[in-house]
C-alpha cells in the first residue's frame, strides 16, 4: 500500500501533501508493461491524481486529470478518489526515446507540449467541474502547478517523481503538493522558497529512506508544522460487470444488433486494469430490451 500523509503550518496557511508511491507505480508498469519512460510519465500523472484527489470532500468525489500533449505515449489519464486511491491509462504505453539533455527519462519527450492539460471533478453536483490548460513544460509538476495557479488562483508548488531501475521495476515513486491559503504572509512564503529550493529531489529523498510524512514535515520546515492526518492508498479500479453493461447499453440498441449478429462472442477488456468480460450473443441482445 501507498502511504500519503497531509501536513500544516501552525498558522494554518499552508498545506502540504506528500506520498511514497512505489506500491501504486509499481501496480502501473505491472499492469500496463509501459517501458521505462512511460512509466515515468504514467507514474508522475497517477502521483499527482492521488495527492489532488485527497483535497476532495465527499467519499463518493472523484478526480481525473487527462493530459495529451501530442507526443508518442499518447493521451494520459488517471482518475482518483478521495482517499487517493488511483487508476491509470496511457494510450501507447511503451515508447523508446532518448534520454534528455541532463541524461534523465525524457518525460516531456514522450508526453509532447503541443496541447492540454484538463481537470474533470466529480462532486456528485448536476455537472462536473472542469478546468483545461495548456501544457507548461510536459514535465508534469510543473504543469500541476500552473493549473491550480491559472484555473483555482491558489499558489501551489508539486514536486514528483519516479526512479525506474534497469530491468523496469520501480525504484522509488513519490511527490508531494504544498497550497498556500489566501491568508499566507509573505515571511511564510520566504521560508517555502528556500524550503522548496534546497529540497533533494523526490526521488533522491525516498531513495535515502525519507517517508513520505518526513518529507511533508521537510517541506514546512521553519513554519510549526502538525501532521493532519495518514492514510494508505492503492492503484484500485472500480470496474464491474454491471458498469460494463452499461457502457454497452449507451452504445444503442442499433450497435448492440450489429455486435450480435457479427459476434457469437463479445469480450470487453477494462483500459485501467485489463480485466476481460465476456458477453454471448443472447446477453447483448438482452441488453437491449
Amino acid at each position: 500500500m501507498a502511504k500519503v500523509v497531509r501536513a500544516i503550518s501552525k498558522d494554518a496557511s499552508v498545506v502540504a501533501t506528500a506520498i511514497d508511491a512505489k506500491d501504486i507505480v509499481s501496480e502501473i508498469e505491472r499492469i500496463h508493461q509501459t517501458s521505462a519512460v512511460v512509466t515515468a510519465a504514467l507514474g508522475r500523472l497517477s502521483i499527482a491524481a492521488s495527492l489532488m484527489g485527497m483535497g476532495l470532500k465527499g467519499d463518493n468525489d472523484s478526480l481525473t486529470l487527462r493530459l495529451n500533449g501530442n507526443g508518442p505515449a499518447g493521451a494520459l489519464i488517471a482518475v482518483a478518489d478521495s482517499r487517493g486511491n488511483v487508476k491509470s491509462y496511457v494510450s501507447n504505453p511503451v515508447v523508446e526515446i532518448p534520454l534528455n539533455q541532463y541524461g534523465k527519462l525524457d518525460v516531456a519527450g514522450a508526453v509532447g507540449k503541443d496541447g492540454t492539460l484538463s481537470v474533470v471533478k466529480d462532486l456528485g453536483l448536476k455537472e462536473p467541474y472542469s478546468g483545461q490548460i495548456p501544457i507548461v513544460s510536459g514535465e508534469i509538476a510543473e504543469d500541476i502547478a500552473s493549473y491550480f495557479a491559472v484555473s483555482e488562483q491558489i499558489p501551489t508548488v508539486c514536486g514528483l517523481g519516479v526512479l525506474v531501475n534497469p530491468d523496469l521495476s520501480v525504484n522509488s515513486a513519490g511527490g508531494y503538493l504544498i497550497q498556500l491559503l489566501p491568508f499566507a504572509d509573505e515571511a511564510c512564503i520566504d521560508v517555502l522558497e528556500k524550503n522548496v529550493k534546497e529540497l533533494p529531489s523526490v526521488t533522491q529523498m525516498l531513495s535515502s529512506g525519507v517517508t513520505a510524512e518526513e518529507m511533508a514535515l521537510k517541506v514546512l520546515d521553519g513554519l510549526e508544522p502538525n501532521v493532519l492526518d495518514e492514510l494508505e492508498c492503492a492503484y484500485k479500479c472500480d470496474c464491474s460487470r454491471e458498469r460494463v453493461e452499461r457502457a454497452l447499453i449507451s452504445l444503442g440498441r442499433e450497435e448492440l444488433t450489429k455486435m450480435a449478429e457479427e459476434e457469437e462472442k463479445v469480450e470487453v477488456c477494462c483500459h485501467f486494469c485489463g480485466k476481460k468480460y465476456n458477453f454471448t450473443r443472447d446477453e447483448i441482445l438482452y441488453l437491449k430490451k
